[in-house]
């Protein structure tokens, strides 16, 4: 068996021992949303962070940056361009409310995955025959749909009517805060390793990863794209929406043989009608 089947066999081991973790990446829940509807904009810095950490999409695409970089000053400048990208729509479409479905924003975001991964390994060249495009504008663009995904997430979120901007803006630092501490173990394991032997069997098992991780990303969002009642664990909605319930003058009426038995609660008349006798209460 040759090497890149048995790295993509590998590859394809570690995705699915991890897949149940990344079907978690970022998750709407009640925890959340009842932290935003009570808390500060302290709390929105904390929540966005959560959300960048668990945010396995957007860190395997980061990881896939880091491995073509080759020092701080170029970590420093492709990661500054990301963050300018996702910055820009999680910023803007949240507070113009412009959005799309969940699902295949997140297809496209596995789809940024999967592409990092395949110009990682050379697949331009290797496979299409052409040179790669250039990849500072290429983390731009996907810096972009990346802060469109964060922005579908926190409108998924009722933050209410005051200090919109403030909380958008907020929950994006909070975003850059959890964006940083994600990076600083990746960068230091990328780095440290290219200093072993072992380092180039890293970089191919990883990228394929990469790969496979993506395609399953990418296939699991559209299911849900096309399968909604099958797919609403995950990303469910926080907001709970309640019947009202009126017992005042609401009246109800059972049919139980040949009598009618109605109900008025409040200040109407209850009547039962048991076969040939009725009874009638008056409250």
């Amino acid at each position: 068996m040759s090497i890149k089947n048995r790295l993509l066999i590998a590859s394809t081991f570690l995705f699915l021992f991890f897949f149940p973790i990344l079907l978690k990446a970022h998750g709407i829940n009640e925890s959340d949303q009842h932290t935003l509807s009570h808390g500060s904009l302290l709390d929105y810095i904390l929540v966005g962070a959560k959300h960048m950490l668990t945010g396995y999409d957007h860190l395997l695409f980061l990881t896939g940056v880091i491995f073509y970089l080759k020092g701080f000053k170029d970590i420093l400048k492709f990661i500054t361009v990301f963050t300018i990208g996702h910055s820009i729509t999680l910023i803007f479409a949240t507070y113009m409310g412009i959005s799309a479905n969940e699902h295949i924003i997140d297809a496209i975001i596995a789809i940024s995955v999967i592409y990092k991964g395949f110009e990682n390994l050379d697949g331009f060249k290797k496979i299409l025959k052409v040179e790669s495009p250039n990849l500072l504008s290429m983390v731009f663009i996907f810096g972009l749909i990346h802060g469109f995904g964060l922005s579908t997430r926190l409108q998924a979120f009722d933050i209410g009517s005051e200090n919109v901007l403030a909380k958008i803006l907020s929950f994006n630092i909070g975003v850059e805060l959890g964006q940083i501490a994600a990076l600083i173990p990746i960068v230091f394991v990328i780095s440290k390793w290219k200093q072993f032997k072992s380092y180039q069997m890293f970089y191919k098992l990883a990228n394929w990863f990469l790969i496979v991780a993506g395609a399953g990303l990418m296939v699991y969002q559209l299911y849900g794209y096309f399968n909604p009642h099958d797919h609403g664990a995950n990303n469910s909605h926080p907001h709970s929406h309640e019947q009202p319930h009126d017992h005042g003058d609401v009246e109800h009426s059972h049919d139980h043989g040949d009598g009618e038995h109605s109900h008025d609660h409040g200040d109407g008349e209850n009547s039962h009608d048991h076969g040939d006798g009725e009874h009638s209460h008056d409250h």
